[in-house]
């Protein structure tokens, strides 16, 4: 790929996830990969990567801080939201009642694990129900890695789902919006796929 028609990768800075991890699976494909916030070059990006560690409340706060939230609701290019950067995308989430992005019509609740199963939901697990363009090439049953507490309900929106002493949306979609409730920077092969599936979507 030219220099001319390299893709430019970013991932927003919001001020409270590590995107350490992130970045360097990103750094892999043939792409120009940028940490920031500035919205002229949030804007003048292929494509978007919406991090999240922490709360929604605390990461709520810092987009509003940085007055990034109308920015990223009207951003027309691929955007990716990962874990909590997912859930953002929600219209609000019950960990402390806090408004977010309104871009999904769904509330993030806790999940209830039944039957003994420890919170957080940590570690490796399976995707079912797969659809759309993020999990082309990939079969139902593949395995990612999962760390959270809360999660999105099934719905119109559900792109895989994933099971947990209960059904909830381990991916979501939305005209150019996607959302990931597992970590693909850490999901081996499988993850490594779906982000170059990603990266493969157009505006």
């Amino acid at each position: 790929m030219s220099q001319q028609t390299k893709q430019k990768l970013v991932i927003i800075d919001t001020g409270c996830a590590n995107i350490t991890s992130v970045r360097c699976a990103m750094e892999r494909f043939d792409i120009e990969v940028v940490v920031s916030r500035d919205p002229t070059i949030i804007k003048a990006a292929s494509h978007i990567i919406l991090p999240g560690v922490g709360t929604a409340g605390a990461a709520m706060a810092k987009l509003e801080q940085f007055d990034l939230i109308e920015l990223i609701k009207g951003l027309t290019q691929p955007v990716l939201g990962i874990c909590l950067g997912m859930q953002l995308l929600s219209n609000a989430s019950a960990e402390r009642e806090v408004n977010c992005l309104g871009l999904i019509d769904a509330k993030v609740s806790p999940l209830q694990a039944s039957a003994g199963l420890p919170l957080p939901h940590m570690g490796w697990n399976t995707l079912g129900d797969i659809s759309g363009p993020l999990f082309k090439g990939l079969d139902s049953n593949s395995y990612v890695y999962f760390v959270h507490s809360f999660a999105l309900p099934v719905g119109d929106y559900t792109l895989a789902t994933c099971d947990y002493g209960q059904r909830f949306s381990a991916a979501i979609g939305k005209d150019n919006f996607y959302g990931v409730q597992f970590h693909p920077e850490r999901s081996g092969q499988v993850g490594a796929k779906i982000l170059k599936n990603f990266l493969e979507l157009s505006a």
